[in-house]
């Protein structure tokens, strides 16, 4: 049972899509989905530095087009289930067939420029505590005002705040907790800070024109495989003012009995949770395009299976 996943923001460094766009019909490719959003999307990912490839208005747009290219140059894939985490939803949207891939991108533009605009209300950020009990450290978040916006599994929790109450966060730590990182995002995503972010988004949604998911769509908000597509788009606009639930997420990718996990580019961060929550699952993160050639071969052994 192969799922396909997306990461979310924060897995972008400068340069990362340089590789892939020596693909036949790939630079072109996005060149056309850059005139389609208006943002320079090759620009951004060959030649800008890590400060503007941070901006949410233009790491969003830049993750999606990433991972829809990185999926594309697998070939035929037919994966049993997909996912994303954050924006990566809209990725997963795109590998379902719930959204076009001009239509994930125009969506996910509005949604970057939407989230900046909210981001720049009030200074805020996320931080990733590694190590401690989930309990005890959603508990110390709420007591310093923070919203635990990603449960992640494998022990891990992202906090979300404002400035100050992350500083406060780093010096006064949940017991258990070994280390807290800032992340390289540019707001507190998933939280209520994010509301003046739902509205444009609900307003952006009614151009859209989804359709029913081809293979099992599971959900950053419960975990749960969602087969309308009405209700994915429903689910993508809430997404960025609630939690992201990836526990769930890996618990329901347990149920469905997945012995395998590919992560699109830019990879390494879900399959990093899923070796640890997901024992016995193969994982296999594409970065750059000379890991096409094991993901292939690890997606025809399922195929074959």
């Amino acid at each position: 049972m192969l799922v396909l996943v997306a990461p979310g923001q924060g897995a972008q460094t400068p340069g990362f899509l340089t590789p892939w766009l020596e693909l036949p019909g790939a630079a072109d490719r996005v060149a056309a989905w850059s005139d389609a959003i208006g943002l320079d999307l090759v620009h951004y990912g060959t030649q800008a530095d890590a400060d503007a490839i941070r901006d949410t208005a233009v790491a969003q747009p830049l993750l999606v087009a990433a991972g829809i290219l990185s999926a594309a140059a697998l070939g035929d894939v037919a994966p049993d289930a997909v996912a994303g985490h954050s924006v990566g939803e809209i990725t997963a949207a795109a590998f379902a067939g719930v959204l076009g891939d001009t239509a994930a991108l125009t969506l996910v533009r509005r949604r970057g420029l939407a989230m900046a605009e909210a981001a720049a209300i009030t200074a805020t950020g996320m931080s990733a505590l590694l190590g401690g009990d989930p309990e005890v450290s959603v508990a110390h978040l709420e007591k310093l005002g923070l919203t635990p916006a990603n449960v992640n599994g494998a022990g891990q929790i992202v906090a979300a705040g404002t400035l100050e109450q992350l500083a406060e966060l780093a010096e006064n730590k949940p017991e258990g907790v070994r280390k807290v990182v800032p992340l390289k995002v540019a707001g507190a995503f998933h939280t209520a800070h994010m509301a003046p972010a739902v509205d444009r988004l609900t307003e952006a949604a009614k151009a859209l024109e989804p359709g029913d998911p081809k293979v099992t769509y599971v959900s950053n908000k419960d975990g749960r495989a969602v087969t309308s597509g009405a209700e994915v788009v429903e689910r993508l606009v809430g997404q960025v003012a609630n939690p992201v639930r990836w526990d769930l997420c890996m618990k329901t990718f347990e149920e469905l009995g997945a012995t395998a996990l590919v992560e699109v580019c830019p990879g390494g961060t879900l399959t990093g949770l899923a070796k640890r929550a997901l024992p016995g699952v193969r994982t296999l993160a594409l970065k750059t395009p000379d890991d096409l050639d094991a993901a292939r071969e690890l997606i025809a052994e399922h195929a074959n299976a």
